[in-house]
């Protein structure tokens, strides 16, 4: 698969087949995509806490909101959330400032998941200090993302935006549509 093809693939998954475990092998190799991409100044400031057992999976569930614009929908049901998690962190006797990079850490983890036949979300909306208080996660670490991942069991399309509405939203067969701004409107000439 091409460059492109993976983007196009990568989206955001929220609902899986739990019945997938994703091992720790996995789990690893995506960190490594991740300690192998750029970093601000290369300070290299992010940690990270991978869970796949099912009563950590259980655990990190509550700490996190599924999709702001679906507000009638609480989140995956039991039996298509995830299998895996990995808690992106900054390392604060690192650096104060972590700049964009858990942004490019996080896309390129679910670059990755992609490639192994995987999805997953980038979830920043996090209760944070409930989380960390859950898995003793040391003062000197900044809880930053969360990357849900599993065996995908929905389908996600990407549409034009309409009417200017960059609401992503579920039909009646529970597709997933993404309205994305045309390239046309992104680029300013001059």
């Amino acid at each position: 698969m091409n460059l492109k093809e993976l983007i196009l693939k990568t989206r955001s998954y929220r609902r899986f087949d739990e019945s997938y475990r994703i091992d720790d092998d996995t789990l690893e190799s995506l960190v490594d995509l991740a300690r192998l991409a750029a970093s601000g100044a290369n300070k290299q400031p992010l940690k990270y806490i991978c869970f796949n057992s099912v009563k950590d999976c259980e655990k990190v569930f509550p700490y996190l909101a599924w999709a702001g614009y679906l507000t009638e929908w609480p989140g995956p049901d039991k039996g298509e959330r995830p299998s895996g998690y990995i808690v992106i962190l900054g390392d604060k006797s690192i650096s104060e400032i972590f700049g964009v990079d858990h942004g490019i850490a996080a896309q390129t983890i679910l670059l990755g998941a992609t490639e192994a036949g995987l999805g997953g979300c980038i979830i920043a909306s996090i209760k944070r200090e409930e989380l960390a208080e859950e898995f003793s996660i040391p003062d000197n670490y900044e809880v930053l993302l969360v990357l849900a991942l599993g065996k995908p069991v929905e389908k996600v399309v990407i549409d034009e935006i309409k009417n200017g509405d960059v609401k992503y939203w579920r039909d009646k067969d529970k597709t997933h549509h993404v309205p994305k701004r045309s390239l046309k409107e992104l680029i300013i000439k001059k």
